[in-house]
């Protein structure tokens, strides 16, 4: 589609919105107000620059980011009616706001009061919630977006639009210059940004509400960054004294510059200052529409705008219409004279104090005799200016008289109007025309709509001196109830709603009331949610029920006795519990080692969910086989593993040489408790059969009597001088203490 000098203004974009006049241009888009032709509907119109109309993947994603915005349902939020394409200009079709914004208010009142502030905040907040719940981040939460309409609604502008945007434009000087008074330090140094970015702009703009400038200034972009990525963000008490500590604290937190130390979300942000609010009793109060700034006309030195058709020179000098608008040529000159009415000819135009203008030829001087009656109009008009100051001061001299006899009767008494139903501003300059001074107030209503005169003190129609005040008291509109975070105590919520005019139910203590649930996020003990729910419109005085949690519901452990460790632990964590990070040891003889003995607390019982369970496994010790070693050094080995060593008597082992363990009890291999390691060790006692086949009987008998064994003869004589043939046990077997030996001698 073509276009003319004067932008898309008179043009219909995709053959059904009609373009109006600009509202609004900036480096990235300009806004027009439209009309949609098919619904007959006023709406805003935001047409990109014709770059992005020509970058595929911004309107991919520009498109995406689109459908997105237009599922935000909020009243806070800007609604999207449309998007699209139409030849080199994408569009984006929004709810038209009648009014100007939150940067328009700033510029024409200043410093807003805090209850100004945070009537303006809370609606910003409740629209970015609203978007964090979706998913979406704004990325640019400032002034210039948040919109005010004439009736003092809140609404934020440019959900996904600025996520589209920025994802092609984040580098270029016009994005930085016009968002890095509010960036927050995360998406200066990455470009990261997540709900809590927009906490921290958001927090910048409450800042700026209240001081009435950003809280970092500089000659360029990169000295504002600068600061926020290495400065803290100053406390706004220091420059505003009169703002409620516990706000301070708020905001403070809200722009720290580690976003850990942030609330969240703007959810989170926002039940804060609804408690703060609550607490301080900060009530919400009409906000100030702002007007859009109106093209300046042309001023002289003293800030007079000139009259239509003229201009102003470089010095501040009036300069007349341009030729063709009824100036006189240029061969003639202006002279100025004095002259009566009845000296002045027709026609002739009358300069100030009576003076008239007359256009004389350039070569005519004003020595021209004709000129010298002039002189006698000054002279005559002093004398009737004399006589004009002399009837004025009589005229106010009776003025007087009068006034003050009317004074002094029924002048000075002055009647209340009635006022209630109308609006602040109607009722404010009724009171006033009654010679009264309006003294606002503001609160909820369950009647009144919101903006107008719900009641007065005094009442309609009381008898006041003049310049007495009167309260109006307007209305906020019908309380609602407030947010309360999950995870309040019951105080913190009880006051909030009290606060907001609320009456709270106090809590059951009983388990199964519809009051007290199971709630696997919210500690036990403290508030889950409010009935009715907050935000929900309610009358002064309204029951509120606080939902208090049980903490999380509780599952029953199940049995994973006899499984393996990991077996186990997996069988607990699908069940929904976390395993603790030590084990319980326990020995049974009768299981494996390694394997699960059960757990604590014990399978069956109930526990909440995620609380943490302790695996019981199975641990033993096995004796270690020390038999056939020398006692000390058996002794030695056992003790080095932990075993208390005790010897018992010698047994007869046939296998192991005298001096040696031969067994032990518990025996080697046996699993015994590793808290009670105890072993008693036995040495063999058993004598090696010495060699006596080679003597004669006696010298048999002493050898083996010197190895306290016994002695057998076989043989027909026995006489010590026998000389021995054969023995058994044969030479060097193992036979007990006291065995016997029997021998054969030759004879």
């Amino acid at each position: 589609m073509e276009t003319t000098r004067g932008g898309l203004t008179g043009t219909m974009l995709d053959s059904r919105y009609r373009i109006g006049s600009v509202i609004a241009r900036g480096g990235m888009s300009t806004v027009y107000r439209g009309l949609d032709t098919r619904l007959d509907r006023p709406v805003a119109v935001k047409v990109m620059a014709a770059q992005y109309a020509n970058d595929p993947a911004f309107l991919t994603r520009f498109s995406r980011e689109a459908r997105l915005a237009a599922g935000l349902s909020d009243p806070g939020v800007v609604a999207v009616y449309d998007h699209g394409r139409d030849g080199e200009h994408a569009f984006l079709v929004m709810e038209l706001v009648d009014g100007g914004t939150l940067r328009d208010l700033l510029h024409q009142q200043g410093p807003l009061s805090v209850e100004v502030t945070v009537s303006v905040l809370r609606p910003l907040l409740g629209a970015l919630a609203a978007a964090h719940r979706a998913g979406l981040v704004h990325r640019d939460v400032k002034p210039e977006n948040v919109l005010i309409s004439a009736r003092g609604v809140v609404k934020v502008a440019d959900f996904g639009l600025v996520r589209a945007v920025t994802s092609q434009t984040v580098a270029t000087g016009d994005v930085i210059l016009g968002t890095v008074a509010y960036l927050s330090p995360e998406q200066v140094e990455t470009g990261a940004s997540d709900a809590r970015s927009d906490v921290y702009s958001a927090g910048i703009v409450a800042w700026e509400m209240l001081a009435g400038e950003p809280p970092f200034t500089g000659e360029n972009a990169l000295s504002v960054a600068y600061q926020h990525v290495h400065s803290d963000v100053p406390m706004i008490g220091d420059l505003v004294p009169d703002v409620p500590a516990a706000l301070e604290d708020l905001i403070a937190d809200a722009t720290q510059r580690d976003p850990r130390g942030r609330p969240r979300d703007a959810a989170a942000f926002a039940s804060r200052l609804a408690g703060i609010c609550a607490r301080a009793g900060i009530q919400r109060v009409p906000i100030p529409a702002p007007t859009r700034p109106q093209p300046a006309r042309p001023t002289d030195e003293a800030g007079a705008s000139w009259p239509a058709g003229h201009t102003a020179s470089a010095g501040g000098t009036m300069v007349g219409p341009p030729p063709g608008t009824g100036a006189p040529p240029p061969d003639e000159r202006s002279v100025t004279r004095s002259a009566t009415a009845a000296e002045r000819p027709t026609g002739q135009p009358v300069g100030p104090g009576g003076t008239r203008v007359v256009r004389e030829p350039a070569d005519r001087t004003v020595d021209d005799p004709r000129d010298r009656t002039a002189t006698v109009a000054p002279v005559r008009r002093r004398r009737w200016l004399r006589r004009l100051i002399w009837i004025v001061v009589i005229l106010l001299v009776g003025l007087a008289a009068a006034a003050g006899g009317w004074w002094l009767g029924d002048g000075r008494w002055a009647y209340a109007p009635t006022t209630v139903g109308m609006t602040q501003q109607a009722a404010e300059s009724a009171v006033r025309q009654a010679g009264l001074i309006p003294q606002v107030a503001v609160s909820t209503d369950n009647v009144a709509p919101v903006g107008t005169v719900a009641r007065t003190q005094p009442r309609a129609g009381a008898k006041l001196l003049r310049g007495s005040p009167i309260d109006l008291v307007v209305s906020t509109g019908r309380p609602v109830v407030p947010e309360i975070a999950p995870g309040s105590s019951v105080d913190e919520a009880t006051r909030a709603l009290v606060g907001a005019g609320m009456t709270v139910n106090e809590p059951s203590d009983a388990v199964s009331d519809a009051d007290r649930v199971y709630a696997d996020s919210v500690p036990a003990g403290t508030v889950v949610r409010t009935s009715p729910v907050g935000g929900t419109e309610a009358t002064t005085g309204t029951p509120v029920t606080l939902v208090i949690s049980l903490g999380p519901r509780p599952i029953v452990i199940p049995e994973v006795r006899g499984k393996t460790v990991e077996d186990a632990r997996n069988k607990l964590i699908v069940t929904g519990f976390a395993v603790a990070g030590e084990d319980v040891h326990r020995f049974d003889s009768g299981s494996q080692d390694g394997t699960v003995l059960g757990t604590e607390p014990a399978a069956g019982q109930k526990l909440a969910r995620g609380g943490r369970v302790a695996l019981v496994i199975n641990t033993s010790a096995t004796v270690p086989d020390v038999r056939g070693r020398p006692l000390a050094q058996a002794q030695q080995a056992l003790a080095a593993d932990g075993y208390q060593v005790s010897v018992g008597e010698p047994r007869f082992d046939g296998s192991v040489d005298a001096g040696r363990v031969a067994t032990s009890d518990p025996a080697a291999g046996t699993r015994i408790d590793p808290d009670q390691r105890s072993v008693t060790l036995f040495v063999s006692d058993a004598v090696v059969v010495p060699d006596v086949s080679s003597g004669t009987l006696r010298q048999a008998k002493d050898t083996l009597a010197a190895a306290g064994l016994n002695i057998a003869v076989s043989g027909l004589f026995q006489f010590d001088s026998e000389s021995v043939i054969g023995q058994s046990p044969g030479v060097g077997e193992r036979i007990e203490p006291g065995g016997t030996v029997y021998v054969t001698v030759l004879f």
